[in-house]
């Protein structure tokens, strides 16, 4: 093993301005297996790649417009970077004008006064602004205060300290036992409806008259307190719940700031496999008491039981189930008069129903359903008749997907959404907006311009402001209408400093995958003091997922994963392999029962057609970096690859999918537990090392349990295998926070 002197002389640098990362383990690795060949890791790199971060930050000015529409009105504001500082502008769409937004001297002036300090007019740094429709009068929060701003009489009023929620927030990873709830109250104001004693009670307003409606709620089998009324006020629906023994992570906390001894924490962590609570939706008419208790034959399996919906006639209400092993997704109706339940939408695969992906839209006519699915192949919107529970016909179709639903306007019958893939001749991944009607005509694109876009509309939809970039290409900002046409020019990002620096765009490359025929899209990041007629060994940070696609596609300057690093002399690749989300299901698919697969062999077969093209990326010597899923994947390299990967880094890695988080892995790997988790463990695969591989894990970690990592730590032990091990004292899910990203 060569020496950490040069390492120990650039951690003298000041790291803690140094938001840069290095992959010190890669360093050591390649120089360990190729020797003098290895020219990476002089203070002089380390120097130069830890002042990227400064070096290229604020060197862009008129960008990032992230645009506030204000109220009902065509009116919106937003704040321009410029050279000289923020400047906060308001813009009418109407008129297609542009001003500040207020007086910034008068308003530092008046802050200044109040808080008695001095506050830069170019530099304001208010926060949780708000405006009324009048633009007159400004709400925000300053130097830990709320504040109201008259810009017609130059009048700062001082509304007192913001509020501060007290008490413990729940955890991500807490399940809501639904105990607690405030009573509701029914729609015509008569009776209120809460929970005591496990039961559902009600209670008459005028007379204070209190009626137990349930009688069977135990304990171990309660009313859910989350009550619902129906539209009529005859009737309130509810859950019942048979809950199940939770499962807790423990942790401790070795060197807590707060006294010597360390400290034991517990966090509920569900985990595949485990016991989930059975959820049975009821019905109670009011006044007659009467009990409507469905047959759970067609939600039997339970994953999740969605929180129940009234119809429009409290005639029926709806709920969806996604059944364990998320194989089947049905929307049920269930009737308040007899009970009976029927479904009237259904989602079936072989592989797994992408719930996530989730969208509804119930039309008012109470006939009709809007809903998408993965059903072709592609991610598309239907329109289903309830009353056949099958679709009239397919709103969107083609090979793209479409992404999120940000308005359905029923009195137009038009439907606004972001997509990607339509264009064939760009990058498959950057989303576009549009709009289509319910019949499926009338499709337009609202965002024409070429690049990855962020769309953010009016109230009433009639404009929209865009904001394009690439990753090799600044933003530009516009405002256009509802057709898609500009309207007015907004902003053009300056980066006329930055290029000043020496900034180098990362290259977009596209290889074909495993199959020979699929375009795999991965980033190219270059050191920038590049020689081509250098070699360059090749480091891939990995986050493979699966559930999106991970490769950037937006301008940034400094990307925290890979800037960096290739200033320590490497070529940094980043891809996205089968596996990853938003091209088609089946894409995607592949991950399904095969998380050990992480798209791997797609990414070989990229970084191979990049070193072909490039002959100065050294195929020779790659080396892989990841955290989290990442962390799992970078391992896997290594365990499974070690002929093309040399060496890996991984941080707080999933290394055994049945101890991590049960929505996660049971989505991927599927239910029940069986060969399937063994055979994507890195525990299990643990004898297979035979690379140079580095384990960081934050001990605190309350995402990935950090057993997962010691598990694997154990096993390589067991097999006698060589490695490093780095663990963080009350660290979280991080790459190891300051000093575990340093050592890397």
């Amino acid at each position: 093993m060569p020496s950490y002197s040069c390492v120990e002389s650039a951690a003298n640098i000041d790291i803690v301005t140094m938001k840069n990362k290095t992959i010190l383990l890669i360093v050591i690795a390649l120089t360990t297996i190729f020797g003098s060949a290895m020219s990476q890791g002089t203070v002089e790199d380390y120097k130069r790649a830890y002042s990227m971060y400064h070096k290229y930050s604020g060197k862009t000015f008129y960008s990032g417009v992230s645009p506030h529409w204000i109220g009902n009105t065509h009116k919106f504001w937003y704040t321009r970077n410029t050279p000289d500082g923020t400047i906060y502008v308001i813009v009418d769409a109407d008129k297609k004008e542009r001003q500040e937004l207020f007086n910034h001297q008068q308003l530092a002036t008046a802050l200044s006064e109040k808080c008695r300090k001095n506050v830069n007019p170019a530099n304001l740094n208010i926060s949780q602004l708000t405006i009324t429709d009048s633009a007159d009068t400004l709400y925000f929060q300053f130097s830990g205060r709320r504040w109201m701003y008259d810009k017609q009489h130059n009048a700062l009023t001082d509304r007192g300290e913001i509020y501060r929620r007290q008490g413990r927030q729940r955890h991500w990873m807490e399940r809501d036992d639904e105990m607690e709830a405030a009573p509701v109250t029914s729609p015509d104001g008569k009776y209120t409806a809460y929970i005591k004693e496990h039961n559902i009670y009600v209670k008459e307003l005028s007379t204070g008259k209190e009626r137990q409606l349930s009688i069977d709620g135990t304990i171990g089998n309660y009313y859910s307190a989350y009550i619902r009324w129906s539209p009529d006020s005859r009737k309130v629906a509810s859950c019942k719940i048979r809950p199940t023994e939770k499962r807790y992570v423990y942790y401790v906390e070795s060197s807590p700031g707060d006294q010597m001894q360390p400290k034991l924490h517990k966090q509920e962590y569900a985990k595949p496999g485990d016991e989930l609570p059975f959820k049975l939706p009821c019905i109670y008419h009011v006044e007659s008491g009467r009990a409507i208790i469905p047959s759970s034959e067609l939600f039997a399996q339970q994953y999740e039981i969605r929180p129940p919906r009234w119809d429009s006639d409290s005639r029926t209400l709806t709920f969806e189930y996604n059944q364990r092993g998320h194989q089947v997704y049905r929307v049920l109706e269930l009737s308040a008069e007899n009970g009976e339940v029927r479904p009237i939408i259904e989602e079936t695969s072989d592989k797994y129903v992408n719930y996530s992906r989730y969208f509804r839209h119930d039309l008012r006519d109470g006939k009709h359903i809007i809903w998408m699915s993965e059903r072709d192949n592609w991610n598309h919107l239907y329109m289903y008749d309830r009353t056949t529970g099958s679709p009239t016909h397919q709103i969107t179709k083609g090979e793209w997907y479409v992404r999120d639903i940000l308005r359905v306007d029923e009195e137009e019958r038009m439907i606004y959404f972001s997509a990607n893939g339509v264009k064939k001749n760009e990058d498959p991944y950057h989303i576009r907006y549009y709009r289509i009607g319910f019949d499926g005509k009338g499709f337009t694109d609202l965002t024409p311009a070429k690049g990855m876009h962020t769309a953010t509309f009016s109230r009433d939809m009639k404009y929209l402001v865009d904001v394009c970039s690439t990753v090799t290409d600044a933003p530009e900002a516009v405002l256009r209408n509802d057709d898609g046409k500009k309207v007015m020019e907004l902003e053009t990002a300056d980066i006329s400093r930055l290029l000043a620096e020496g900034w180098k765009a990362p290259e977009v490359f596209t290889a074909k995958g495993r199959d020979g025929k699929s375009d795999m899209w991965g980033l190219i990041v270059r050191p920038s003091n590049f020689d081509p007629e250098k070699k360059y060994p090749i480091i891939e940070y990995i986050y493979q997922g699966p559930g999106s696609h991970y490769v950037p596609k937006k301008f940034t300057p400094y990307d925290w994963n890979m800037t960096s690093i290739a200033e320590l002399g490497f070529i940094v690749v980043m891809v996205d392999g089968m596996g990853t989300s938003f091209r088609s299901r089946e894409f995607e698919n592949i991950c399904y029962r095969n998380l050990q697969d992480a798209g791997l062999p797609d990414h070989i077969a990229w970084i191979k057609a990049a070193a072909k093209k490039y002959p100065y990326m050294d195929i020779e010597r790659v080396g892989i970096y990841g955290c989290s899923a990442g962390g799992q994947e970078s391992t896997t390299a290594v365990l499974h690859y070690p002929d093309f990967y040399k060496a890996a880094y991984s941080a707080c890695g999933c290394h055994d999918n049945r101890m991590d988080k049960i929505w996660w892995n049971e989505q991927w790997l599927g239910y029940p537990v069986g060969e399937q988790y063994k055979k994507s463990s890195n525990v299990e695969n643990a004898h297979l090392l035979r690379r140079p591989l580095m384990l960081v894990v934050g001990e605190m970690d309350d995402n990935v349990d950090p057993a997962s990592t010691m598990q694997l730590a154990n096993a390589l032990i067991k097999a006698g295998k060589d490695f490093e091990l780095v663990v963080i004292p009350g660290a979280r899910h991080t790459m190891g926070e300051s000093f575990g990203e340093h050592k890397r």
